[in-house]
Formats: structure tokens, sequence, C-alpha cells
């Protein structure tokens, strides 16, 4: 085991790892190895290149003898895809659903978000000012997979499944079967709070249910420590609530900032990133009413601001 103040490399069990960023939260996403007998295939890469380079680099003893041939970037979020360009000769593989997400949000995006003189900005920034976002060349999927896709990597059979859409519209577990381990993307916030930028509920709680019937005794997740299947009852149990909570606010008339203020998170409220809530809350009211509006990204950001900065009353 490899470590410094802020990463961790973590060998896991027949030809599995990780690197784990420690620090957890906004952007603190985690990598994986899948090692087989001549090639490996790398689960996600970080969101700017510094991070990847490191994590690279702490792969390396095994990737000397067995190249990264396959990256599978798990969803469109940037902290799992941003630091493709390192790995030029993979092929990248992602589900259908998560190219459509890349294209909306790349680097220049979030340069923007964290430069605006707004609430969300100043937010933005105070969440992912440890990132660097310049000098980074998008690298897209050169494959997309609808469902399921099975993958032989150097003799090890590796699953991929796109569960979404749900916290985005793409989202893809990776399943190793012989070593009874998935590495689940960002279904699982392991000790922090889920956000569903996409949805729907019922999906994500799918993704859930999947995992759990799966042979698997090591959980992976997008982010925080390696685990287990309690992770996915843990987060099974914060969807529901909330879905629920805030679809009896919806059906009681309550505008979407009133029922995101008034849902009392009780044994959910020690979870970091609570402010996450408000895109939660959103993301309901979008399913229970398809021509509620639907906020950019900036917008959320300057919601979850407010619930985690509120200003005081005049």
């Amino acid at each position: 085991m490899v470590s410094d103040r802020s990463a961790q490399y973590v060998r896991l069990r027949r030809g599995c790892h990780l690197w784990h960023q420690q620090a957890g939260g906004w952007g603190m996403s985690n990598a994986g190895l899948v090692v087989g007998r001549d090639q490996s295939l790398l689960i996600d890469t970080l969101y700017d290149l510094r991070l990847t380079r490191r994590m690279l680099d702490a792969f390396a003893e095994h990737t000397e003898h067995a190249p990264v041939t396959t990256l599978v970037n798990t969803h469109g979020n940037g902290d799992h895809w941003f630091g493709n360009e390192l790995v030029p000769s993979a092929e990248i593989v992602a589900a259908r659903g998560s190219l459509a997400d890349m294209l909306q949000v790349q680097p220049p995006d979030m340069l923007r978000l964290t430069a605006a003189a707004t609430p969300s900005g100043l937010f933005a920034r105070s969440i992912f000012d440890r990132f660097e976002f310049t000098g980074i060349t998008p690298r897209l999927p050169d494959r997309l997979f609808d469902r399921e896709l099975t993958l032989d990597i150097g003799g090890t059979c590796v699953r991929l499944i796109d569960v979404g859409p749900a916290h985005t519209a793409g989202d893809t577990i990776v399943h190793v079967p012989h070593a009874r381990t998935v590495y689940t993307g960002d279904i699982v916030f392991a000790g922090g709070t889920p956000v569903v930028w996409h949805g729907p509920f019922d999906n994500w709680i799918a993704a859930c249910e999947l995992i759990l019937g799966l042979d698997v005794q090591t959980v992976v997740p997008g982010h925080g420590p390696v685990t287990t299947k309690a992770a996915l009852h843990a987060t099974r149990a914060y969807l529901e609530y909330v879905h629920d909570q805030a679809s009896a606010r919806f059906a009681a008339g309550m505008t979407v900032g009133e029922a995101t203020r008034t849902i009392p998170l009780g044994r959910f409220a020690e979870l970091p990133e609570s402010e996450r809530l408000a895109v939660n809350v959103h993301t309901v009211y979008r399913e229970l009413d398809p021509g509620h509006t639907q906020l950019d990204g900036p917008d959320l950001f300057g919601c979850m601001a407010e619930l985690a900065c509120p200003q005081p009353s005049p």
C-alpha cells in the first residue's frame, strides 16, 4: 500500500486495484484497475491532469507489464473523465448516455462556472478550487454500448452494465465476477450524500437492487472508501426518503424552495454535502411535473449555495 496525504493505492483481490482519493467530497473521485495476463482495464480518470498522472504513476507497477488497453468511463461527470487524454493508447468505452453528459459539460464550462461572480460561482470555487481545469484536451469515448457489454481483459471477464439514467444520463457499473468485486461509479457515494442530476429516482433504486443481487463481497464506490453491500442499503434508504418527502410537498403545493428548506434530513443530516438535497428535490419535481422548469448547472449550484450558505433575513 502506497499513500500520500490525499490519495492512497489499495490492492484489492484477484487482480483488482483502487486509487482512493481520501479527501472525498466534491470532485475527489476514485479510479480502479483490473489487471489481466497481459493487459489491464482502467476504470475512470480524475478531475484534472495532475491528479490523473499521480494515479497512473501509482498503477505503473502493474501496467508496465499489463498495459492499459481499455478505459471505461463510468459516467459523464468530469471528475471521472477529464484525465482521459493521459491514456492515449487505450480504447475508451462508455454507455451511450454518458457521451451526452460529456458533450454538455467540458473543462471550459467548469472554468466559466468557477469564475462567475455569482453565488453559484462563489460556491463552485469553494468546492472546486483544488482542481486545475486549464490545459485539458477532452478525449471522448471511442466505443459506446447499450445495456451491457462483456470484455475479456487478458483472460479476465469484466461485465459493464449501464444502470442509468440515474445519477446521470448514463451510469456504468463494472463487475469483475471472479474477484467478487464491483466498481459502482457514482451509484454509491460511500459516506457522502447522493446527488441525482438526472434521475429518475426509481432507476437509481433499481440499480442498488441489481448490485445487491450480484455475488460480490467488495463494493468500490465512485467516492469514498471501499465498502460492502451495506452502502447500497444506505443509498437506497436516502433516495426513498428524499423522494417520499419531496413528493408529499409537491402534492401539498409547495414550491421547490419551500420543499427543500422544510425537509428534515434526520439520520442523513450528518452526511457531507447535504446541500445536494436542493438538486435532488428539483429532480423529484421534474419527475412529477414534466413541465417543471429544468435548471441548468449554474442555477443548480446557486440553489445548493443558498442551502449551504443561507443569507440572513433582512
